[in-house]
């Protein structure tokens, strides 16, 4: 099922997930219509809170980012197999020289800024059969799991733009508060009930 995504603005946003147990209800079905969404809006990553869910999952399915012709036949071959859920995750470890990339949210349409994130991580995560993981991830893959996991901790990529281009987008920010922004696919926007 296509879920709703919620739009900046929305108190959802800016909690602190809570941890899951494999018993949380209808999990399964969650993860699924999270990958529905998310497919359907054209991501390549969607967290709990961006659908309502103030809990610590999100996943990743970083395929688009194959077809980038700037990349290494080795980089998109990575990128076309990588997909992940990750359940109640922990970053240990964020290490390397920040490098900025031009990124974008689904609960933020219409806006795009670079952001400066640290190149490689070590996350410790469960997946959907609640079997514990820990991977080192570097690069775009790096970067989404950094983008999503913020999501997680109440944190949006517009927090780590500098105050100047923050200014700069206010008014498309306040569109989306109001919901005068029209993207095409499903969202819930927190001066209107639905779309």
């Amino acid at each position: 099922m296509i879920l709703p995504i919620v739009g900046y603005g929305d108190p959802v946003l800016r909690k602190k997930g809570e941890e899951i147990s494999k018993d949380y209800p209808d999990l399964k079905k969650v993860i699924a219509d999270m990958y529905e969404t998310m497919y359907n809006a054209y991501g390549v990553g969607l967290a709990a809170p961006q659908v309502g869910l103030a809990i610590r999952l999100f996943i990743v399915d970083t395929q688009p980012f194959s077809e980038d012709e700037d990349l290494s036949k080795e980089e998109q071959e990575k990128l076309s197999k990588f997909k992940r859920t990750f359940i109640n995750p922990v970053i240990t470890k964020e290490e390397g020289e920040e490098w900025g990339f031009n990124e974008g949210c689904l609960s933020i349409p219409e806006v795009r800024e670079d952001v400066y994130r640290k190149e490689t991580i070590t996350i410790e995560y469960f997946d959907e059969d609640f079997n514990k993981h820990t991977e080192v991830h570097d690069g775009i893959i790096a970067r989404v799991i950094q983008h999503e996991y913020d999501h997680i901790e109440g944190v949006l990529f517009t927090d780590k733009i500098s105050p100047l281009k923050k200014r700069l987008i206010q008014k498309k920010l306040q569109n989306i508060i109001e919901g005068k922004t029209r993207p095409d696919y499903k969202m819930k926007f927190v001066a209107k009930k639905g779309r």
